[in-house]
Formats: structure tokens, sequence, C-alpha cells
């Protein structure tokens, strides 16, 4: 599918020096080479890794991990201390939030401004520049000032320009998040469209359900360095439990033996983690004669069956039984918990506890995975005790030519005014 690298990044760093007062500034440059008059701080260090020609690869990371920065030099507006990048074909990018306008010009004298710079003649630009327009849905504003206009209207014509050039690579920023949701859904369609189409796509989000349902690979930055890259799903796993989880010093990779300790029935999953591994004895689907199945068919009886032991908690205040139907991006379909019916569990002492979630099978055909957390929701963060993603794999087939995600019991009526009025009465 994919050919040659679009994006090649090796042993790519980026210092910044920082002087504690003005002064220092000037004796750096004075005495430099003597003496360091600065501290270093280092917003992006040694990454190296390659997006394949046709690849979407989201970039995640906490605030202040070195996302922006490493965009920003990919697209040449920042300069690197180290290491090399190598681009193949023409960028379009969407940084931060009204980078390549000038405040002073109209919209309309930004189009030809910024897509001038990305590459486009003047002919290609008058071309194009009605379905620009189209689709940054802005009106009249088009003709004012760019400093007189929202954050949501600066992201709309950005968004409209960037996508309308033919960019072979595609670089989207967080700046989408200030858009309205329609105007969001109608990006990540584009995006989608320009996916299929065989561009390369660069999408910065924190939004982990987005970047599993756009992109092939994830690469998660932390504090400057490249803490994982790979499949989207585990990349993103991990960087869920490390959000969800911050007091180890290091999350447990997907492959270390403590992240693939399994419990009972549980049969390899893809993320394993939390504070008490060990705690979930069993998890798994039974249909309504108890026994387990890797497949379910049309409104098919699932019971999910959760059992722990609490014998290693110090506490049950505020204890949880959560279990999570996902399709195979990671996309959460139903979720079920014991907290949102005000369920409480007393200690077990080693004997074992078993929640059982009942609901009918309204899953189309396709393959999902089970998750089964036990919880600590004593405190707005909710800590885990315990987080199988993908303890147990099941397929769901319906015979019915159903689309979409679900297929409920849905009830028809058919009604004709005229029958309704007595007109067509024998």
């Amino acid at each position: 599918m994919y050919s040659e690298p679009a994006i090649s990044v090796e042993n790519l760093s980026k210092c910044y020096e920082i002087y504690d007062k003005p002064h220092k500034r000037l004796l750096q440059m004075l005495f430099r080479g003597k003496r360091k008059y600065f501290n270093e701080f280092w917003a992006l260090k040694s990454a190296s890794f390659e997006v394949r020609t046709g690849e979407t690869v989201g970039i995640i990371g906490s605030n202040g991990s070195g996302k922006s920065t490493l965009l920003q030099m990919l697209c040449g507006t920042l300069n690197p201390s180290s290491g090399e990048i190598n681009v193949r074909g023409r960028i379009a990018a969407l940084l931060e939030l009204g980078a390549g306008f000038n405040p002073e010009f109209t919209g309309k004298e930004n189009v030809y401004l910024n897509a001038a710079i990305l590459g486009l003649s003047l002919d290609e630009i008058n071309e194009r520049y009605a379905d620009i327009e189209a689709f940054a849905e802005i009106g009249d504003f088009i003709n004012q000032p760019v400093k007189t206009y929202s954050s949501g209207m600066y992201v709309r014509l950005a968004f409209s320009v960037a996508v309308h050039t033919d960019p072979s690579i595609l670089v989207v920023d967080e700046a989408l998040s200030v858009g309205d949701a329609r105007f969001q859904a109608k990006c990540l369609d584009r995006i989608k469209q320009m996916k299929d189409s065989g561009v390369s796509i660069l999408f910065v989000s924190h939004d982990v359900a987005a970047v599993r349902t756009l992109c092939d690979r994830a690469l998660w930055l932390d504090k400057g360095t490249v803490r994982a890259i790979g499949d989207v799903f585990p990349v993103t796993a991990q960087y869920t439990e490390h959000l969800f989880d911050r007091a180890p010093e290091k999350s447990p990779d997907i492959s270390s033996p403590e992240a693939t300790v399994q419990p009972r029935h549980v049969e390899q999953p893809i993320n394993h983690w939390g504070s008490h591994i060990g705690v979930i004895e069993s998890a798994g689907i039974f249909d309504a004669q108890g026994v387990r199945k890797n497949l379910y068919n049309d409104h098919e009886k699932m019971i999910i069956k959760i059992r722990f032991s609490t014998r290693a908690l110090k506490s049950t205040e505020g204890l949880s039984v959560s279990f999570s139907l996902k399709n195979l991006s990671g996309s959460d379909l139903i979720v079920g918990t014991t907290w949102n019916e005000k369920l409480t569990f007393e200690p077990d002492n080693g004997e074992g506890q078993e929640v059982c979630f009942e609901v009918d099978n309204f899953l189309c055909s396709g393959d999902y995975l089970l998750v089964a957390a036990i919880e600590n929701r004593t405190s707005a963060a909710i800590h885990y005790y315990e987080y199988v993603e993908g303890a147990q794999y099941f397929s769901s087939s319906f015979i019915s030519n159903a689309s979409g995600l679900f297929m409920p019991r849905i009830s028809i009526a058919i009604e004709n005014d005229a029958v309704s009025k007595g007109a067509l009465t024998p």
C-alpha cells in the first residue's frame, strides 16, 4: 500500500536557550564559547520516525510534550538544533491559530497570500477561490480584515485554504478544536477523503477516539522524547493509561511481563495495566445458557461477567466495576458500570465476587472486543485497580443487511392520509 516515505526524521532535536535575566543574553553574545549564561530547554530530543506515503499518523502527548515544536520544524517555520528532516511533496499545514495570516489583510487577501506561499500559481488560486470561500462558510467576513475574526472563523478559512492546495502531506494541529461541532465533523470528513486519495496526514489531537478513527499509526511524545510509535490502538492505549495513572515514573510497556500477566480466561489483551494487577479473576461474555461464546447473532442476549477479588485492596470505598464493548479501532460503543447504579461492595476476604451485566446484541456484523475494569472513584480522577482492554474478542453476525453500527429493534408504521380521513373506505 505504501511506497517511499513522505517524511523521514532522524535524530531531530530542538534546544532553546533560557536566560533568567536580560543582560545575560548580551554576555552570551560577547563571550560565546567561553561560558554559558543560559539554561538549556530541550523541547524535542533525538526524535526519529518515518511517515509513509498515504499513511495517517496521529501525534499525541500532553501539553508541553513537543508536538507543536515538531510540526513547526517539519513545516519549515522553525529551525532544528540538530538532526535531519526529509520531506517529499507539498506540505499544507494548519498549525496554531492564525499562523500564516496577516491580521491587517482581508480574508480574501490572506487566501491569495497563503495559497501562494503553499505553491499555487495565481491562475490556480483564481480557479479554486470560489471553492475555498464556499467551504469556509464565513460569508461577507471574507472581505473584512482577519483581525476582526473569531477563533472559529480563523480556523474555517485556514483549513479551507490548506485542503484546496492539493497537498501531498497535510499537517493538522489542535486548532480544529476551537471550531463548532458541525464544522469539526465537516473537516474530519474532508480529512478522511484526503486520506482515501493517498495524502499523507499528520494529525495532532488530544481526542484519542478521533486519532483511533482516522489514523493508521500513532506517535506519542512525552517531555520532548518519542515515548512510543506503532499501531494506533496499543500506542493510544498506553497514552490513556499514562493520563489516568500518573503515579508510576514509567508506564509498563505492553510487551513487558507486568503488562501481559493474564487473569484466568483472559486472552491476549491488547492493553493490561493498573495498580493491582490480578484483582480481576476472569472476564468474558456468555449467552443465556451460561456458555462463553465468541459469536453472537441478531439481538441475542449477551451476559458480561466480571469476577474479581477485593482481598488485595485496603478499602472498597468508591469501588466500581465497569465494562465496555469496543470496535477494533478502540471506540467505546456500549459502556456499563456499577457506579451509575450506586451499587456498593463489601470486602470479600478472598472468596471473590461476580458482577453480571445483561445486554441484547444490537451490534451490526463485525469484530469487537470487551474491556473489563475495576475502578476507584473516590476522587474526580478515576484510579484503575485493573484495566483489561481486550479481555475477550468476539464477533456479531446479523442476517439482515444492516448498515451503521447498531441494529436495534425498530417498529415501522405507514400512515396514509387518505385512509385516515376515510376517503378510501369500501
